[in-house]
């Protein structure tokens, strides 16, 4: 059997680490077991889904490395909805309800006062014609239930192991609203039998969900998939994710100079066996998945991982990758400069300063300038290679400084900073004409 998935983002907003995630297991599966990758649009609420997140979920998932091999529109898809309603009410199995939300909450007060679990109590399947009828004329419009079985459902399911769900615990899920939009679970399940899908991967807070929906599958004579239900994210003390790292969107993430390898590596190791550390590419990441690294507890969404892991991408970029991006920042100064200072980027965008050193122009920071004046008479005339070395150990000896009050004082005045890349290699880039300005007190 080939694998196939699919990832089904509302366009209502941007895409989000949580969502990201599951597109992003879903994407590691199907490529590690040589299947294809759905991405299919659910747009049914079209007064809340636009054009804009729509664009921005296809960006989104371009800019990642999440490619589909084919691609859906919910909203284009109306006509089978529609069909799969009529088989099932045809069949008894989705009857119309019209109970306010004002009366199904009294009722579930009065369940809750007596002890009772407050599931829906299917008075709807008692009403007469006439009943309905009366109903209409008052002006009310049904919302349409699928009836459950009332049973044991039971799967094995990838990532937790056996599973079962009693669907007598239940209330029969809302299939239809009363404004007749189709709500998420029927026009899922008539896409993933339409569209063969094999596997539905997902977060474990849909466990639940997944014992109506085998039912309703089984009631629409479709094949029924497998299921993988993942440990959700929580923060770095365990504790629920923030609201603010739970709502960061990917595009706000590039926005602050992630790497897409960086946030897939992290997303796609976090919780699971595998070291946490960048992939060397987002295919290597999906040959290398298996449900059978994922662990059974929360999986810890640490920004620090990230920014560790983003550097890192940094550290091991390739001067032909850097280039264009270099060239777009008017930052490129060669590959002896890129491959000298990539060790220290956090961010791409760090670049720019580690440039600016070079080519100026710098406020050199001199505290001390008869030092100042020394490392400038024992500046070489030859600047090459050797420089630092040479150099340093010529100001030693005409002041006597070493260690720290040696090194810290040269770099402050010829970068300005207190931190960065290796002076040895820096420095020859810099060149004498820059170097003498700066040790005189000159920004340049």
């Amino acid at each position: 059997m080939s694998v196939k998935v699919r990832f089904a983002p509302s366009p209502t907003g941007k895409l989000h680490v949580g969502n990201v995630r599951t597109a992003l297991v879903n994407w590691m599966f199907a490529k590690g077991q040589g299947g294809k990758f759905v991405l299919r649009i659910d747009d049914t609420d079209l007064a809340r889904s636009t054009p804009e997140f729509e664009q921005g979920i296809e960006d989104d998932l371009t800019w990642l490395g999440l490619v589909w091999d084919e691609r859906y529109n919910q909203s284009k898809r109306f006509d089978r909805y529609e069909e799969a309603a009529a088989r099932l009410k045809a069949s008894g199995r989705l009857y119309a309800c019209y109970d306010t939300s004002e009366e199904l909450d009294r009722r579930r007060k009065v369940q809750l006062s007596r002890g009772l679990p407050p599931i829906y109590d299917r008075a709807a399947l008692e009403l007469t014609e006439a009943e309905k009828a009366a109903y209409e004329a008052e002006g009310r419009r049904p919302h349409w239930r699928f009836k459950l079985e009332g049973r044991r459902v039971a799967w094995e399911d990838l990532a937790r192991g056996h599973a079962e769900v009693d669907t007598t615990s239940m209330s029969d899920p809302v299939l239809i609203r009363e404004d007749g939009l189709f709500l998420y679970t029927l026009p899922s399940v008539v896409d993933d039998i339409d569209m063969a899908i094999t596997h539905v991967i997902r977060g474990e807070d849909h466990v639940t969900n997944t014992g109506a929906q085998i039912e309703i599958f089984e009631a629409l004579g479709g094949p029924t998939p497998a299921f993988a239900h993942m440990p959700l994210l929580v923060g770095a003390d365990g504790q629920a994710l923030s609201k603010r790292l739970g709502s960061l969107s990917i595009s706000e993430m590039r926005d602050l100079g992630y790497e897409p390898i960086a946030i897939t590596s992290h997303l796609g190791r976090i919780g699971t066996s595998d070291p946490l550390e960048v992939g060397t590419s987002i295919d290597a990441l999906g040959a290398s998945f298996a449900f059978s690294k994922m662990g059974r507890s929360p999986a810890r969404y640490d920004t620090a991982d990230l920014d560790r892991l983003n550097a890192q991408s940094l550290h091991v970029m390739d001067y032909a990758t850097a280039r264009p991006r270099l060239a777009e920042l008017d930052a490129d100064l060669g590959e002896a400069f890129w491959n000298g200072v990539r060790g220290n980027l956090q961010k791409f965008a760090d670049i720019v300063e580690m440039a600016t050193i070079v080519r100026g122009p710098v406020t050199p920071v001199i505290e001390d300038a008869a030092f100042a004046a020394a490392a400038l008479a024992a500046l070489p005339e030859t600047i090459d290679e050797t420089l630092w070395p040479v150099w340093t150990n010529a100001v030693k000896e005409a002041t006597g400084a070493k260690g720290k009050a040696l090194f810290m004082p040269l770099r402050m005045m010829i970068t300005g900073q207190q931190h960065g890349p290796d002076m040895a290699t820096l420095a020859p880039m810099i060149g004498r004409e820059r170097i003498v300005r700066r040790l005189k007190g000159e920004t340049a």
